[in-house]
């Protein structure tokens, strides 16, 4: 018997092993683009380039480190700011509700005065400023 020493060179390639990753990233792409974002859903007001003369009442709402809520610099509970807001939107349609939230107050602060402000369809914004100021 003789045993043939010469190695033959393979004349194809084993796609395979390919073929499985690119099944697999295709299923996490199509997994990644299908997956639904979950958050607050916010109108955005459009900028104008002419000057508005227009008054309209505005509430500024402060989220304190401790929690508290003032508005306008006084102090109210959540059902005090209710009322207020709906009394306001009542005189004047147009109102709006500016919250400042401290950096170091809780985030479901915050985020209840934005659902209260929603569920009052209230027009809102988002006080920001700089990080150390």
């Amino acid at each position: 018997m003789q045993i043939n020493t010469e190695a033959k060179p393979y004349d194809s390639i084993n796609v395979t092993p390919m073929l499985d990753l690119a099944y697999v990233l295709l299923v996490v792409f199509i997994l990644m683009t299908t997956a639904s974002v979950q958050g607050l859903s916010i109108t955005m007001p459009k900028p104008s380039n002419t000057p508005s003369t227009e008054k309209h009442e505005l509430k500024i709402v402060q989220i304190t480190p401790e929690g508290a809520l003032l508005v306008n610099g006084v102090g109210v509970s959540m059902a005090e700011l209710e009322a207020q807001l709906a009394a306001a939107r009542a005189r004047d349609d147009k109102m709006s509700v500016a919250i400042k939230g401290d950096a170091r107050a809780q985030y479901a602060s915050v985020i209840a005065v934005v659902d209260l402000c929603n569920k009052l369809q209230v027009n809102m914004g988002l006080i920001t400023s700089k990080i150390g100021t």
